[in-house]
């Protein structure tokens, strides 16, 4: 079967974005006031948020449910408080998720005197009513270094732990798994995706050089599938896959300075 690729960008500059002062944040998909039926959810991928928070300042302690929400620390520290009786404060490379289930209370709050800098992430269970559950997970630069390392993935695959600190990938309870790199110029990774139903996949370039709200600028990659199609992306730049199974996506920086990727796969 011949692989097919759909490629739909989303530049940095159309997400949207809320700048509170205390907090700076861009929302790939619809979040809060931000609504765009063009951008409501993507399979079970339902937030993307880039946010920044202000030193000493954050979200104080709100409830959810039935969403699997997990935070990916790029810059400062961020602390975390919840229901569960966790208390900790996550530095870059740090994953942290909440499995939310029939609820959960928490807060997050920038740590120290530096702003934090992180994604907030949230995916649709593939069911509802699960126990509320938390898990944390560390990641280094090094072992990110030109390497697509799985940093998210399903709680039902063998390979996943379900304790709450562990090596590897975080579970979550949804068909979505994440993969991040820190990509030198002039390199290439190659990702398949999995052989099983029709495959979506998200490619975010994280904002790494600093809150910009015009267009795109930064690192620099390259997006590309056997079949041809290439995109172009920089900071803040995300790009929607629909693929056949088995699809080999490509993701090049053709920049002179290092990108950070995320790779979201989900059915």
């Amino acid at each position: 079967m011949s692989s097919t690729v759909q490629f739909r960008p989303r530049p940095s500059d159309e997400r949207g974005n809320a700048n509170q002062g205390w907090l700076k944040s861009f929302h790939t998909l619809s979040f809060a006031n931000y609504y765009d039926p063009e951008h409501s959810e993507f399979g079970s991928l339902c937030v993307i948020n880039e946010d920044r928070v202000a030193p000493h300042t954050g979200f104080g302690t709100h409830a959810h449910c039935e969403f699997e929400i997990f935070s990916y620390v790029v810059a400062g520290e961020l602390e975390h408080n919840d229901s569960m009786g966790n208390k900790e404060v996550l530095k870059r490379g740090d994953v942290q998720m909440t499995s939310a289930g029939t609820g959960v209370r928490h807060s997050e709050y920038a740590h120290g005197e530096k702003e934090v800098h992180f994604l907030q992430i949230w995916a649709k269970p593939s069911q509802p009513s699960l126990p509320p559950t938390y898990y944390t997970r560390h990641f280094t630069d090094e072992e990110k270094k030109d390497a697509f390392v799985p940093i998210v993935a399903p709680a039902s695959s063998p390979k996943v732990s379900t304790v709450r600190e562990a090596p590897g990938p975080a579970p979550v309870h949804a068909p979505l798994s994440l993969h991040a790199t820190l990509l030198s110029p002039g390199r290439t990774l190659d990702h398949a995706l999995q052989t099983n139903g029709q495959r979506k996949a998200y490619v975010h370039v994280v904002q790494t050089s600093g809150y910009n709200t015009g267009k795109a600028t930064g690192a620099s990659v390259k997006v590309s599938a056997q079949s041809g199609e290439s995109v172009t992306l920089r900071e803040g730049d995300g790009l929607y896959v629909v693929a056949t199974p088995g699809s080999v996506l490509s993701v090049g920086n053709l920049g002179d300075v290092v990108a950070e990727v995320l790779l979201f796969e989900m059915d």
